[in-house]
């Protein structure tokens, strides 16, 4: 959805920038694709709140996957509370809330189990501390396995990265507690679109793990596989989880976190000052550290989705953050680079060759802030925090949530 559309919106009168919009039409096609897939494979797919966690639109995700998964205490309970899996929900609509975290506390245990419909632990020594206890309320228990093999291009994110502790790889430590799990999440691809290499790392981990999947009930192969893409072979990807289910013996489920709102949300932002050194520069509003921070973590840039309330879809033309101010050349002379208005040298959005120069007063709408950006935002600098807008399927668009100074100013004392 670009800004045009936004302005023309029925009976909405817009905040003061910035903002982020979701919209749930775009939503909603993403979970097409996912629910097509989980039809074709027999999986079951679940939100990964560690990614998505806007639960104003839940409602339209809802029909479309079985449950959240999450990473924390909060993110369970938010999962429980907010996606169908309550006291209020009849058995046909109730939805799956798997808890999992890198190291739970012991005090926070009994909690988590009064949400959860399983329960994965890390490690054996948190499975072993903890076993009896969601035993004894019947919560299912899994563990997270490590083939120490992944399909990621940042090291960041590879959990498969030397000395990793995320999940165990011992085989044998693994089958020796068997008997105290029914099944086990494997979590190592991102950003991965390709097929091909989606399906050999798991034929090597069935070539490895093949014995014990055997003795499971279930197996999450968690997310980060792009298969919302236009060209994605989807087909190909639901026989091979049907495969691998039945091979198995297992229910496969799959955690979308980027592939369930992918291309759905957006930045909108105003020009406050232009400058010129070298390249065109712009400051807006907003901040790429406070407000699309895993942009900044992992050093990529913004697309630029509209200007001026008119679709643009401008991609930005490389990484400003990882090259030196005498490195500009006459050939990008005049591209833009776009600031944000933080104290941080580096709070760039990207460069870019616009149509026309940048004027203060202009509104810049940047793409694909919704996955792992939401989630993320903060109070750097005190820099307002954009408010959260909501594009319905009717056309309407709310004002879901709004921050003011008093929020500010209660989140660091």
């Amino acid at each position: 959805m670009n800004a045009k559309n936004l302005e023309n919106s029925i009976n909405v009168s817009l905040p003061p920038t910035p903002y982020y919009v979701l919209d749930e039409a775009a939503i909603v096609a993403n979970m097409k694709i996912i629910a097509r897939l989980c039809e074709l494979s027999g999986a079951k797919a679940l939100l990964a709140l560690k990614c998505f966690a806007t639960w104003g639109v839940f409602d339209v995700m809802q029909p479309y996957l079985h449950g959240t998964t999450s990473s924390s205490l909060n993110e369970v309970r938010l999962g429980y509370e907010t996606f169908g899996n309550n006291a209020d929900a009849s058995s046909s609509d109730k939805k799956e809330t798997h808890a999992y975290s890198v190291a739970y506390s012991a005090d926070e245990i009994p909690e988590v189990l009064s949400y959860a419909d399983k329960i994965i632990f890390n490690s054996i020594s948190q499975l072993t501390a903890f076993k009896n206890q969601a035993a004894a309320q019947g919560v299912p228990v899994g563990l997270r396995l490590n083939p120490k093999t992944s399909n990621s291009s940042f090291l960041i994110a590879d959990p498969a990265r030397p000395f990793s502790r995320l999940g165990e790889h011992d085989k044998d430590k693994i089958a020796a507690v068997l008997s105290d799990i029914t099944g086990v999440m494997i979590h190592n691809n991102c950003e991965n679109d390709s097929f091909e290499a989606f399906s050999e790392s798991l034929a090597d981990i069935e070539s490895r793990f093949g014995d014990i999947l055997q003795q499971l009930e279930w197996v999450s192969l968690g997310g980060g596989i792009h298969f919302i893409a236009p060209d994605y072979p989807l087909e190909k990807l639901a026989d091979r989880l049907k495969v691998f289910s039945e091979t198995y013996g297992v229910q496969v489920y799959l955690e979308p976190g980027e592939a369930s709102i992918h291309g759905a949300g957006t930045l909108v932002t105003t020009v406050l000052d232009t400058m010129h050194n070298q390249k065109n520069l712009a400051v807006v509003d907003a901040s790429i550290e406070a407000h699309m921070l895993d942009l900044l973590i992992y050093r990529e840039s913004a697309p630029i989705a509209a200007i001026n309330n008119t679709a643009s879809n401008i991609a930005p033309t490389g990484n400003p953050a990882e090259a030196a101010p005498s490195e500009a050349n006459a050939e990008s002379a005049d591209h833009t680079i776009i600031y944000g208005r933080s104290c941080l040298a580096g709070d760039i959005f990207g460069e870019y060759a616009l149509p026309s120069n940048l004027q203060i007063g202009d509104k810049i709408a940047f793409g694909n802030a919704a996955g792992y950006t939401m989630v993320k935002k903060n109070w750097f600098n005190g820099v307002n925090m954009p408010a959260i807008v909501i594009r319905r399927l009717d056309g309407s668009t709310d004002i879901q949530r709004e921050f003011d100074y008093e929020e500010y100013k209660a989140s660091l004392s």
